[in-house]
């Protein structure tokens, strides 16, 4: 029987990393690279369809055009979902398009290889946390989903739900308040609501708060 000592320290073959952020690439890497091949970039590497994919996304958008290059460059791969702050929507429609596991950039390397020895086998590589808020998700009735806001938008908006005044969020994100006055304009447009009550009572309402 193999220990775990002995998986700890068995090859993982080629990991190709799909990432636009350049510090969590080249972390990834060297925190790979004891066990793998590793292979930052647009592409995949030539000649070689890799084993693992991580990939990158924040969104929806994302999530579908990663996956859909991941599909068409590396058919077969095993694919890991790289997000800072993943959510329902996003951790559900991942799965249902084959991701076999998520990692986020707190982990430390024992715990991605962990992740990865996982998909190997064969098995998901889900945390807890994430299996019981969509089975917890799954059991009630869903509210209607947000409409897609950008990335700044929907950090504005989550700051307005937990109470925070413009004020306030203006100096959590480092903006002037005129620009998150010109951010919630959009988002209210986004979600048709007429003021900042209506888009709070919105987002807490979704079940489409951050996983992690």
């Amino acid at each position: 029987m193999e220990s775990r000592s002995d998986r700890r320290s068995r090859p993982l073959g080629r990991v190709w990393i799909s990432c636009s952020y350049p510090l969590l690439r080249a972390g990834l890497v060297k925190a790979l690279s004891p066990r793998a091949r590793v292979y930052a970039g647009q592409e995949p590497p030539l000649g070689e369809n890799p084993s693992f994919v991580i990939l990158c996304a924040e969104n929806v958008d994302d999530l579908n055009r990663g996956l859909d290059h991941v599909h068409e460059r590396a058919p077969g791969a095993k694919t890991l979902l790289l997000s800072v702050q993943l959510d329902l929507p996003l951790a559900r429609l991942a799965l249902q398009r084959g991701v076999r596991g998520f990692i986020h950039a707190g982990m430390s390397p024992d715990q991605i290889f962990r992740s990865l020895d996982v998909i190997a086998r064969g098995e998901l590589a889900v945390p807890r946390n994430i299996l019981e808020a969509l089975a917890l998700d799954d059991g009630k009735d869903r509210p209607r989903e947000l409409p897609q806001l950008t990335p700044r938008q929907r950090e504005i908006l989550e700051l307005v739900a937990e109470g925070l005044t413009n004020a306030q969020i203006a100096g959590r994100l480092h903006l002037s308040e005129s620009s998150v006055k010109q951010h919630l304009r959009g988002a209210y447009r986004a979600l048709n609501v007429r003021n900042r009550t209506e888009a709070a009572n919105l987002v807490r309402n979704a079940g489409d708060g951050p996983l992690w």
